[in-house]
């Protein structure tokens, strides 16, 4: 039942994460990357301080050594991110950003010798196939710097999917979220000082944005995958979370009118048949007779 109910909170990460597409797009006509990333981690960070107070009262120095991990980790991907979309085009940076859900399974081999399950592999695969549906508009054979960092930035965030799942173990997912956004917070608004972006412009459509990219995006969405993590391995989680691609699909034809296409809804249904195989497991694509598995049940 744990298991489940880890994996609904990862599906809510990602639709979060999905709408968060649309209000990042309004946040950027009234502030840098740079800003948005600041204000939303200490956004973040605020709200899950005050409602957890009497537990961050009791953090110790293993969590906070392990969330400025994950914080460094978190930031040092979304600064990537943030500076490979200026030398490539945003279909391309989505694209390569998701890479991070094959990244991870090997992360596990590799870090700690853990057998890579096929069914998952071909998932993050199959995942990886229907977000290039969803976001690739223009061919990959071309690499450029922006690519380069934008591959650096998915290896930022599969590492800190894997780190997550192995911290989480022995630590509270509250204390752990707590440190990681005022970690990042820390980092992001370092930049913003060197970077001289000490202006903000209130205007209220933009504040309300960014006060849900902090508030939903941020502390309720990291918040509910560090919990889920914890009953979730590594590697389905980085496939339950491929679906922000999907959900921001979706959340840009409600919102912002985008256009819904062919090419879309293949990508929406090769990433369906990506978690159903990673979920499942088909006993048909085992080896197993439909006799056999109903003589094992």
């Amino acid at each position: 039942m744990k298991r489940y109910i880890g994996e609904i909170m990862l599906l809510t990460t990602a639709i979060i994460w999905g709408s968060g597409f649309a209000f990042s797009a309004i946040s950027l006509d009234y502030f840098t990357p740079y800003q948005i990333l600041a204000v939303r981690f200490t956004v973040g960070v605020l709200i899950l301080s005050v409602i957890f107070f009497p537990r961050v009262k009791r953090l110790k120095k293993p969590t906070i050594k392990r969330g400025f991990i994950l914080g460094f980790l978190l930031y040092s991907a979304f600064l990537l991110q943030t500076v490979g979309l200026q030398y490539t085009t945003p279909s391309k940076n989505a694209f390569i950003t998701a890479i991070n859900v094959v990244i991870v399974p090997f992360i596990a081999f590799f870090l700690d010798k853990r057998k890579v399950d096929k069914f998952e592999l071909a998932g993050a695969f199959l995942a990886i196939i229907g977000i290039a549906f969803l976001s690739l508009e223009l061919s990959i054979a071309e690499i450029n710097m922006g690519d380069l960092l934008t591959f650096g930035c998915a290896v930022g965030f599969a590492y800190q999917i894997y780190y997550t799942s192995k911290y989480v173990k022995d630590e509270d997912p509250i204390l752990l979220t707590v440190v990681q956004m005022g970690a990042a917070a820390l980092f992001a608004w370092m930049f913003v000082m060197v970077k001289g972006e000490i202006h903000f412009a209130l205007e209220w459509k933009g504040i309300l944005s960014i006060l849900y990219l902090g508030s939903f995006s941020t502390a309720l969405a990291y918040c509910f995958q560090t919990m889920a993590q914890k009953y979730t391995g590594e590697t389905k989680t980085a496939i339950i979370l491929s679906t922000e691609a999907l959900w921001g699909m979706i959340f840009s034809i409600i919102i912002l009118n985008e256009v819904l296409t062919g090419r879309m809804i293949i990508g929406a249904a090769l990433i369906l048949t990506a978690i159903i195989l990673a979920e499942t497991k088909p006993d048909f694509l085992r080896g197993k007779s439909v006799e056999d598995v109903r003589q094992i049940k």
